[in-house]
């Protein structure tokens, strides 16, 4: 995939996204991602983009990771998931530039990998690849297992595509997977909806909330500093 689809849909929704931010008062929920701890390096099997000796960056096997959480409290009627990073520049200016590096303190907005809402109350827990499983491209909407929505990707791509962030950046890239129980089945949200409108569609509406952090760089003097 190319990395220009990577940045397509930026301009358009960057400035509409928030920043990962804890509901008030919500209960925690225990979530957990098999393949890797918080402060740990995400594995490639779950990249949208992965390294490579030659061009830099390669098309990554980008498989959503299995992802569980414990159950919510009574009157939990359907939890949702995001997965976010915060740490995307503002401007692409530098990015994937031969001689070039994107600084650690230049300005970042967060962007969204994973929008998934409508997850039933029974399910506690989503498969390593039941929503994503190579690069193509995933409609927005109902599955077996909850309603996909937009991605920051662009071109229409919706749930799950994974970490790709600028082979350049001097720093590591935290993503935030992060699990919603909620008080309502169905968040009002419209056809086409985005990370930051199920953020404020799901507002009053959370009862417990749980995350998992992991890290990925595509700099290779970044990622080899990197825990695993």
């Amino acid at each position: 995939m190319a990395r220009s689809i990577v940045f397509l849909g930026l301009t358009a929704v960057l400035l509409a996204a928030a920043p990962p931010a804890p509901a008030a008062g919500a209960a925690a929920l225990s979530v957990t991602v098999d393949s890797f701890q918080t402060g740990r390096v995400i594995p490639p099997i779950y990249g949208f983009c992965v390294a490579a000796a030659a061009g830099r960056t390669a098309p990554g096997p980008n498989v959503s990771p299995q992802i569980s959480w414990s159950h919510g409290p009574a009157g939990t009627a359907s939890y949702a998931i995001l997965a976010v990073d915060p740490d995307v520049p503002a401007a692409f200016t530098d990015a994937d530039k031969e001689g070039r590096v994107i600084p650690a303190g230049v300005k970042r907005r967060p962007f969204y990998h994973w929008v998934l809402v409508d997850i039933p109350p029974s399910r506690t827990a989503l498969a390593e690849g039941e929503d994503s499983n190579g690069s193509a491209a995933k409609p927005a909407g109902p599955t077996g297992h909850g309603a996909r929505g937009l991605n920051d990707f662009g071109d229409g791509r919706a749930g799950y595509d994974g970490p790709c962030p600028p082979w350049n950046d001097a720093i590591a890239h935290h993503y935030h997977f992060q699990v919603y129980a909620l008080d309502i089945a169905h968040p009002p949200l419209a056809a086409g909806f985005t990370g930051s409108d199920v953020r404020n569609a799901i507002g009053g509406h959370v009862l417990a909330q749980g995350e998992v952090v992991g890290l990925y760089a595509l700099n290779p003097a970044v990622a080899r500093t990197l825990p695993r």
